[in-house]
């Protein structure tokens, strides 16, 4: 019995829920580099600037992307097994631009950075994540 191929086609970024309700967009997405916008308003906490939280979950979420693209194009697919952020500058106001560049493309793990920057491109926050590859079910 001959295994069936695997779809080795560049998978392509769906917004989940909590990206739309972000405001997220896609401007780019390729296994080199995934970028996103994002409005600050809409995702600031009490004091008036970005959420922490929110810039965790842009960052996450196109770190992940980028490792799922790159899993795609063996077959696979990614999960997210650690991230980690350091906040350096805030912002109340404007579009942050959200890059995901790998560090490491495996082909069991991923390592990603993702910078955030705002509209005159100074670094925001700089995320750091690590996927792992797993082959796709069904």
């Amino acid at each position: 019995m001959t295994p069936e191929p695997r779809n080795t086609e560049p998978w392509k970024i769906t917004l989940g829920e909590l990206d739309e309700k972000m405001g997220v967009k896609i401007v780019e997405e390729s296994v080199e580099r995934v970028v996103a916008t994002m409005p600050v308003e809409g995702n600031r906490q009490s004091f008036g600037l970005l959420h922490g939280g929110a810039s965790l979950a842009v960052g996450e979420a196109v770190g992940s992307w980028a490792a799922v693209i790159h899993a795609s194009t063996l077959g696979k697919t990614a999960v997210g097994v650690d991230v980690s952020a350091t906040h350096h500058k805030s912002a109340r106001e404007g579009i942050i631009t959200i890059t995901a560049t790998p560090i490491h493309l495996g082909g069991t793990v991923t390592t990603h950075e993702v910078l955030i920057t705002n509209d005159a491109g100074q670094r925001l926050c700089t995320l750091r994540i690590t996927n792992l590859l797993l082959d796709r079910k069904g």
